[in-house]
């Protein structure tokens, strides 16, 4: 079965080029010297992308390979302007990043609900001979063709944007845990990896306050290398503001596979581990205090750690206490996403993973396409034309 989860996807992007201006001399019968009257040429169109909240994946531009703006209209006689191209507008879930397929390289990301930022413009209308007219020239015989359009082929990576991300080993609790404190629905089952890709749930607070809280597919030890699902669904935890790492009360080593769990986002992104962290002590339902407290002798001393059970509910609320207390204090306020907010990743180019998907898609890379009215390299030029009609 098909997943509806998309947070990739490849595009040929195209704006469209300006429209040439018109080179006319007026000639009516009472006015067989009219002078010139050519007009200018309209503005191709932009290609555009706009931040939607109500959006939350790529899946409507997964079968989109070729995205192209309209042309500009051509400048006419009596000074008309030619017609203005049509600006498309692609709209993206917020927390989208682009990239250059053929580089690389950053280009920009949306980050809220109705931002615009666009990707390419459209080539300038020329001038039509009308606007060359001088003292000196007073029939020019010469208008400008208009700007050609420009083109990129872009990666589109989806960075899920939430208040709390998960981090834990396949079978750890964590879409438990989501479906207990908010309405999200993710898959449980008693099996590895049941968690195939990454779902969002807002969790209610006190006084009719929320946070956002992330779950991801599980890693595992060697992600890092391409095991178990790898690190592809890391980015998505990239722009949490707090990460709670998740480890289940009945393992050998608790404080061990916390460690592994923060070397493979080392491994991953160093920044990540900058960020706020709060360890939960799952599936603790059959643990009494006294050995709620052994346990708690060998784990990490400065992070706050809670026990709990999604299951029964032990301790969830002092979990939300936790986790609120963390999102709001002075080194780590609830993100707020401005439009001139630079955010971690910003001037950075693509992850390891794209590129690898890149590759992978080698053999299916998309064809530049031709059409008939594109302009030779000489008509960037100023350019002699004959008179048009009478």
């Amino acid at each position: 079965m098909e997943s509806n989860f998309v947070d990739y996807v490849k595009i040929l992007c195209r704006s469209g080029k300006g429209g040439r201006g018109s080179m006319h001399l007026k000639h009516v019968k009472y006015n067989p010297n009219g002078g010139p009257d050519g007009g200018d040429g309209g503005r191709g169109g932009d290609i555009i992308l706009r931040g939607n909240h109500n959006y939350w994946t790529l899946l409507h531009l997964k079968y989109e390979r070729h995205i192209f703006a309209e042309h500009g209209g051509n400048g006419g006689k009596d000074k008309c302007h030619g017609t203005d191209g049509k600006d498309v507008y692609i709209d993206v879930p917020c927390g989208t990043v682009v990239y250059n397929a053929e580089t690389g390289k950053y280009v920009c990301d949306v980050t809220y609900d109705g931002q615009l930022v666009t990707l390419l413009k459209g080539g300038r209308g020329g001038l039509g001979n009308f606007q060359f007219r001088s003292a000196t020239n007073q029939a020019p015989r010469y208008a400008q063709p208009g700007e050609p359009m420009q083109e990129m082929t872009i990666i589109m990576e989806l960075k899920l944007l939430a208040d709390v991300g998960l981090v834990g080993f396949p079978n750890a609790g964590k879409s438990t845990l989501v479906s207990a404190l908010s309405n999200a629905r993710p898959k449980i089952a008693n099996y590895p990896f049941t968690t195939m890709e990454p779902s969002l749930g807002i969790v209610g607070y006190r006084d009719n306050k929320s946070f956002v809280m992330a779950d991801i597919p599980g890693i595992i030890e060697g992600a890092a290398e391409g095991r178990g699902l790898g690190l592809r669904f890391l980015r998505h935890i990239e722009r949490n503001s707090l990460l709670l790492f998740m480890v289940p009360g009945d393992t050998d080593d608790i404080g061990r596979e916390y460690n592994i769990l923060l070397e493979e986002l080392r491994k991953f992104n160093p920044e990540l581990l900058q960020k706020q962290r709060v360890l939960a002590v799952t599936k603790c339902d059959l643990l009494d205090d006294e050995l709620m407290e052994m346990l708690r002798e060998g784990l990490p001393t400065d992070i706050p750690v809670v026990f709990i059970s999604a299951v029964t509910g032990f301790h969830l609320d002092e979990l939300k206490d936790v986790l609120w207390q963390e999102l709001n204090s002075e080194s780590n306020k609830l993100q707020t996403i401005q439009a001139d907010d630079r955010l971690v990743h910003r001037d950075k180019d693509m992850d390891r993973f794209a590129q690898e998907l890149i590759d992978e898609q080698a053999d299916d890379d998309l064809e530049y396409v031709d059409e008939d009215e594109l302009e030779d390299i000489e008509d960037y030029e100023y350019l002699d034309e004959e008179e048009e009609g009478t």
